[in-house]
């Protein structure tokens, strides 16, 4: 019989290209990724892995079995889930939990109280990843579930095995000082009002620097851009002391001090979050407890 945690560590190396990926991805060596891996070849009878350069690739009858594999995975995961829920559907151990730095900030630590309040039976581990390693992770089997967004309109692609569901939809506001001329504005600000000031933004390759851009595609003016800074506590410290202007998504922005305001925007910039998970733990009381309460928490 094949041994399910040889075959787990031949899904991450597939996925990731080499040992060594796998090996971190996993929680082991290199040695021990590699033991395993010669153990499948044994189990199977032929190799899986050959040499390429630097990494490693999959022989054909490596393909072959990861191919294969998800089925294995998911038939275990469904068995695993039904016996949880057949437990009464008590929501109970640990949750593992990966999602961008501001969706843990705006959206999973608000919640955490609540969580441990309705379910003191239950545990959320949370790490910090983008959306595309997020994903992998939750497809991978090393993460339960992950918090993603769109970036620029386009949603990072996930397998048919991983089921996404919308959470929260955060927009961006222009942070400014209240002495600022368009602090006084009664009416939401055009993209001609901003493009008369000096700003701080995300450097580029960012969500919010993709949001910035976008702001002023439709006008020819020149804007002035004085700071590039991706933390958004040193932005606000800048639109204090340079009376500047930044544009901070609401789960971002941190505590606004007495001297600065946030005014809303004409046409907001917008990204959706949502949350995924492997669509063989849809039964999973845990997980929907998990979401239930992120729910409740980003209305």
């Amino acid at each position: 019989m094949i041994d399910f945690s040889a075959l787990h560590a031949l899904r991450a190396v597939a996925a990731l290209g080499t040992l060594a990926r796998a090996a971190d991805e996993l929680g082991y060596t290199s040695s021990a990724i590699s033991q395993q891996i010669k153990r499948l070849e044994r189990q199977i009878g032929t190799p899986v892995l050959a040499q390429a350069g630097r990494g490693v690739v999959l022989t054909p009858a490596g393909r072959a079995v990861v191919e294969s594999a998800g089925e294995v995975f998911d038939a275990l995961e469904r068995c695993v889930e039904a016996a949880r829920s057949a437990d009464e559907g008590v929501p109970r151990g640990v949750v593992r939990l990966v999602g961008f730095s501001t969706a843990v900030r705006g959206l999973l630590a608000p919640a955490l109280v609540e969580l441990d309040r309705r379910y003191p039976d239950l545990t959320v581990h949370i790490s910090e990843e983008d959306p595309d390693r997020a994903l992998h992770s939750v497809y991978a089997g090393t993460a339960d579930l992950a918090l993603v967004h769109d970036a620029d309109g386009v949603w990072v692609p996930a397998p048919p095995s991983v089921v996404r569901q919308p959470i929260h939809t955060d927009f961006g506001d222009v942070i400014m000082k209240r002495t600022h001329p368009l602090a006084r504005r009664k009416t939401a600000l055009t993209h001609a009002d901003l493009a008369r000031y000096p700003w701080v933004t995300s450097p580029a390759g960012t969500v919010c620097h993709q949001w910035f851009r976008r702001l002023f595609a439709e006008t020819s003016a020149e804007v002035d851009v004085r700071h590039l800074v991706d933390d958004f506590s040193t932005q606000l410290a800048l639109v204090e002391a340079d009376d500047v202007l930044a544009l901070v998504p609401r789960l971002a922005r941190p505590l606004l001090g007495a001297g600065l305001v946030a005014v809303p925007l004409e046409r907001a910039p917008a990204r959706e979050v949502q949350a995924a998970w492997r669509r063989s733990a849809d039964a999973s009381p845990a997980i929907h407890a998990v979401l239930d309460v992120l729910h409740a928490a980003s209305r």
